[in-house]
């Protein structure tokens, strides 16, 4: 599928341009380090919870991160 392509990409992607270890990603969104490393390979997908504190995490659009665009603008609050 697609999207699972993607969203697999990006969020390794985006973990290694923040310089985060796959440990501390798993950290920001509750999940073992195991859980992280198989949604980076398309073993795993993901929750909506948990697609939606990615994107608040990286300011990213779930948009960006599922590839429905390739516009990655935060349209979130402000911090």
């Amino acid at each position: 599928m697609k999207t699972t392509l993607l969203l697999k990409d990006r969020v390794y992607q985006l973990r290694k341009a923040e310089g985060l270890t796959q440990q501390q990603l798993g950290e920001v969104l509750g999940l073992t380090h195991k859980s992280i490393s198989m949604l980076e390979s398309g073993g795993r997908s993901t929750t909506i919870d948990k697609l939606v504190i990615l994107a608040e995490h990286f300011h990213v659009s779930t948009d960006y991160l599922l590839g429905i665009t390739d516009d990655p603008t935060w349209r979130g609050p402000e911090e």
